[in-house]
Order: C-alpha cells, then sequence, then structure tokens
C-alpha cells in the first residue's frame, strides 16, 4: 500500500520539549521538596497529563499536593517557554520534502489541543499542519490508538497507510495499535527493546527518516508486520 500520510507526535519529536518539561516538573517539586527521580520523570513521556498526574500520585504518594505543583510547572514552563521552544533537527527539511511529495500531514499529541496549537504557533509549525489532534480530544491517550485513528480519520487516510513518527515507546505502541507503520526517534529516552522490535526503524534523527520515507514511497507491498531496525537508518 502506497504512503498515504504522515502523523507526527509533537513533544519530543517535532520540539525540543521534554527538556524543558523536566526542568520544570524538577522546579515546582522541590518548591515543596521532593526530587524528581529520572525512572519517574521517563516514565511518564508521551503520556498525557491525566495518566502524568496518576503517575506521580503512585510515585510520591498522597501527601504530595499535586495540584498546586501542576500549576507551578505550568508557571515555570511558560516561562521557559516564553524564551524559546526549540525545534528538533530535520523538521523543516523532512515538511519540505512532504509538502513537495504532496503527502498530507497531521499531528496527534497527548498534549491538550490548547497547548499544541500555542507551541506549533509560537514555532511556525502550525500552518504546515492541516490537521492537528489533541489528547484532551480522545477518550483514551497514548498508548491506546485513539488519537492517531483520530488524526487518520480527519486526513480521510486509512489507517494502514499512514506512517507514524514518534519518539516515545507509548506513542509506539499506540500507532502499532492502530494498524500503523511506525519510524522511532528517540529524544531523552532509549527505545525498550518492545519498541525498537515494533518500529519499521529506529533512528538517530529526523534527518535519517527522508531517505526512509523516499523507499516506502517507492513500496507498494502492505504496511504490516512491522520490521525492526537500528540506530541511524
Amino acid at each position: 500500500m502506497p504512503l498515504g500520510a504522515v502523523i507526527f507526535d509533537m513533544d519530543g519529536l517535532l520540539l525540543d520539549t521534554e527538556r524543558l518539561a523536566r526542568q520544570a516538573w524538577q522546579q515546582a517539586l522541590a518548591d515543596w521538596g521532593y526530587s524528581l527521580p529520572d525512572a519517574l520523570f521517563l516514565a511518564v513521556v508521551g503520556r498525557t497529563a491525566r495518566s502524568t498526574a496518576e503517575v506521580f500520585r503512585q510515585g510520591f504518594g498522597p501527601d504530595l499536593p499535586l495540584d498546586q505543583v501542576i500549576r507551578r510547572k505550568d508557571e515555570y514552563l511558560d516561562a521557559l517557554y516564553a524564551q524559546a521552544i526549540p525545534v528538533q533537527p530535520g523538521v523543516f527539511e523532512l515538511l519540505a520534502c512532504l509538502d513537495e511529495w504532496g503527502v498530507p500531514k497531521a499531528v496527534a499529541s497527548s498534549t491538550v489541543r490548547a497547548r499544541v496549537l500555542f507551541k506549533l504557533g509560537r514555532t511556525g509549525l502550525l500552518d504546515r499542519f492541516p490537521v492537528v489532534v489533541g489528547g484532551d480530544e480522545v477518550a483514551h491517550g497514548k498508548p491506546a490508538p485513539d488519537v492517531f485513528l483520530t488524526a487518520a480519520q480527519r486526513l480521510d487516510v486509512a489507517a494502514a497507510a499512514c506512517l507514524v513518527l514518534e519518539d516515545s515507546d507509548a506513542g509506539v505502541t499506540a500507532a502499532v495499535a492502530a494498524g500503523m507503520r511506525v519510524i522511532m526517534v528517540p529524544d531523552i529516552k532509549p527505545p525498550a527493546p518492545e519498541s525498537a522490535a515494533r518500529a519499521y526503524r529506529v533512528v538517530a534523527s529526523l534527518h535519517h527518516v527522508i531517505p526512509l520515507l523516499t523507499e516506502l514511497r517507492a513500496e507498494c507491498t502492505p504496511l504490516l508486520p512491522p520490521h525492526a531496525g537500528g540506530m541511524g537508518g
């Protein structure tokens, strides 16, 4: 089946924002005397705000005033975003290729829609995506497939013809559950072995995605089963 559309994750994939989120969480938790273990933060990468809150409640216990910490975290994060929201290397080159080829594009993020629109607008990317789906627009966030299936529906492209670009384990699981091929571009968290096995390829940066898409455009074979690959493409 030809390549029908490419669906992008946002945080950690299009935007180098996971490090900013970790910094904001660390600052907010420190205000109440808590430290944030790396393992706990990495456990919520790619997940919705609701899922993140559940993980943090379990990790820190009932004494943590989580609602207050979240509000403080958002304040710190907004201050960081006011300085700059960095875009991942290779984003604009990849988007230019897809535009040249006429391949439809969408963003499907665990972040709530209003924040997705804000971040894409702040980085000059909003006009590049005719379809945007936020985590608050679906019943179940990643690792459930809802956000990717909704993006495919809005693009009017069959799920099996969609390729997903993801940085997180939760995102890879969601894409596979949606019946989509997925290329993983890990950011701050190395891929879990099962994610690497499920992905069509695991590559080091978005620069490595362009030659893979060139290959996929030339294929007319079914998109499943997925094929594992090594870092670097």
